[in-house]
């Protein structure tokens, strides 16, 4: 049998470990999963209020030591740290994906409103650019409207899973008027089934998306 490229799976939480090995597990189980978690990083995030230089190092130290141990390609999971993904990517010479990229492409095939959910609101800002400039660069006219789903996380992290799922698919609901919804985070995508229940739109996670992106850019 060949072996398998290592994909290094570079964490800022542990809430969003298990829906991306779920992700493998379903779109490409053969593949060499490593877990890289530094969960400090979120929560100087949160604290700081803004991604700061020394975030952004800690960021290319762990890939670089992702890159050590073999990874051919790295997938941070972790969606508010966009510019520091962008400088590890810039770092490095293998394949480094940000958590969303597949997702917003995903989102355009559906319309061009396009409704997000987030839990973690410091990562909204810095999505929200990347939505827009992916836009720009696919030559999509489409437009992001985001919702903070004030509890959810607080509730995952407190072990209440099906809280968190209930808190997004109610959010889900109110949004009829679009004609996608993204869940935003890794984490949140557990949520998807409660989301697909409570309303008849497309609901699009980044996990599954962001592994096939990767599974073709290193296997084609």
């Amino acid at each position: 049998m060949d072996a398998q490229p290592r994909i290094v799976l570079l964490h800022a939480t542990p809430v969003a470990i298990e829906p991306v090995q779920q992700a493998f597990k379903t779109g490409w189980p053969e593949a060499d999963t490593v877990n890289l978690l530094d969960d400090s990083l979120s929560e100087d995030r949160r604290r700081d209020g803004r991604l700061t230089e020394a975030m952004t190092r800690r960021f290319i130290d762990l890939g670089a030591y992702g890159k050590e141990i073999g990874a051919a390609g790295i997938l941070v999971t972790c969606s508010a740290f966009g510019p520091a993904i962008e400088a590890l990517a810039g770092a490095l010479t293998i394949p480094v994906l940000k958590p969303n990229e597949a997702m917003f492409e995903a989102a355009f095939g559906y319309g061009a409103k396009i409704a997000m959910l987030a839990t973690f609101a410091p990562a909204v800002e810095s999505m929200t650019e990347e939505f827009d400039a992916f836009a720009v660069k696919s030559g999509q006219a489409a437009t992001l409207t985001t919702f903070v789903v004030d509890g959810a996380l607080d509730a995952l992290k407190a072990g209440d899973a099906q809280r968190h799922n209930a808190l997004v698919a109610e959010q889900a609901a109110a949004c009829g008027a679009y004609d996608a919804i993204m869940l935003a985070h890794f984490s949140t995508s557990r949520a998807k089934a409660a989301a697909e229940a409570a309303i008849d739109r497309p609901i699009l996670t980044a996990p599954d998306a962001a592994v096939a992106r990767m599974r073709y850019l290193l296997k084609g």
